[in-house]
């Protein structure tokens, strides 16, 4: 069973085979379509640890955001006798209709 690379060596292996392709190192058919099949398998085990790294960013967003959510708000501030009193006080004579 191959031992499993991190995200960084399986990057490091995948630009060495896109290197080895672009340089057209007189590479058979063959061995380019070999090396194009590692690129492609190693485009997908990047992908897939991208996917799985984004979902745990996503999820850790989520739970912090709904631990803010479910935080107690303690209590309304209540307004100064000072702030009451700049608030005009309104009768039906002062609504215009």
């Amino acid at each position: 069973m191959p031992e499993e690379l991190t995200f960084e060596e399986t990057l490091k292996k995948l630009e060495d085979v896109v290197e080895q392709l672009e340089s057209g190192d007189a590479l058979t058919l063959d061995e380019s379509l070999t090396a194009f099949e590692e690129g492609v398998r190693l485009t997908r085990l990047c992908r897939k640890t991208l996917d799985g790294a984004e979902l745990r960013v996503n999820q850790l967003i989520e739970d912090d955001e709904s631990e803010i959510d479910a935080a107690p708000t303690g209590t309304e501030p209540e307004m100064s006798e000072t702030a009451e009193s700049d608030i005009p006080s309104t009768t039906d004579d002062d609504i215009p209709f």
